[in-house]
């Protein structure tokens, strides 16, 4: 799985490219994946922290960056305030990369006319536009306070030498039936499917084919064949009990000669 789960963030292209909205983007390295062979990750860490284990993993195989910092713990009278994710030093230069790394899945909503408004969270409490607010007012700012200057003393890091980027990784789902959607300045290739709600998904179109919820450690991933998969009455039946739950479930389909998309059923 791990694998599995590093092929799909090698794959997963960044939300933009280069410099918008005041942030530069982390130009990730070519890393050789077929002579990788990656340490195994914790099963019981969040998703976000296993993707922190595969980001620093390859970064570690890469000829072009070493880690100086990771996950460094920012603290003021003994609580946290932040955490620094990363320091990276340039192989051909020295030169110090601050990089605060982010992963999302957002489904798009096109009534709205702002791009970066449009994009939110599955369950609707993760917004593009505030992720990149804080990153941009408060983590990548962590670093230039008393405390961040205090925290990065022991590794001898002056922040003002410091180069701040973010690696920020994105799979959009635009809303079912849309066969494209302009979503510039962003990355047109972050597109990986559709959303649709419970109703749509009950619809006849859908139940000749085979399904797969995967779990939230999956969800990286690239749907495969060697899973196990449910007809569209079973799948209905688990997909429910998620919609109750207010959660709205990634869906890998499987079609004829095997091929693959995968959406997200909306509770709301």
């Amino acid at each position: 799985m791990v694998e599995k789960q590093c092929i799909g963030f090698m794959s997963t292209p960044p939300l933009w490219v280069n410099a918008k909205f005041g942030v530069v983007q982390f130009e990730f390295p070519e890393i050789d994946l077929k002579r990788f062979r990656p340490d195994p990750i914790p099963t019981n860490l969040r998703l976000g922290h296993q993707i922190e284990y595969i980001f620093a993993q390859l970064i570690e195989n890469s000829v072009n960056y070493s880690i100086a910092v990771q996950n460094l713990l920012v603290k003021k009278d003994l609580r946290t305030v932040g955490e620094i994710d990363f320091i990276l030093v340039k192989s051909d230069t020295n030169q110090l990369v601050h990089v605060e790394l982010t992963y999302k899945f957002y489904i798009i909503d096109p009534l709205i006319s702002e791009p970066v408004h449009r994009l939110m969270g599955p369950n609707k409490r993760d917004m593009f536009f505030t992720k990149l607010e804080k990153i941009k007012t408060q983590q990548f700012k962590l670093l230039h306070t008393k405390e961040g200057i205090e925290a990065l003393r022991p590794f001898s890091i002056n922040p003002s030498e410091l180069e701040h980027q973010t690696c920020f990784k994105a799979q959009l789902f635009i809303p079912y039936q849309y066969s494209s959607l302009n979503i510039r300045p962003l990355n047109q290739r972050c597109v990986s499917g559709f959303w649709l709600n419970f109703d749509q998904f009950r619809l006849s179109e859908f139940q000749e084919h085979s399904y797969y919820i995967p779990k939230k450690s999956e969800w990286i991933v690239e749907p495969y064949l060697e899973v196990k998969w449910k007809s569209h009455y079973d799948t209905l039946l688990d997909v429910n009990v998620r919609m109750i739950q207010q959660s709205s479930p990634l869906v890998w389909v499987k079609k004829p000669n095997n091929q693959f998309e995968k959406f997200f059923v909306v509770w709301f």
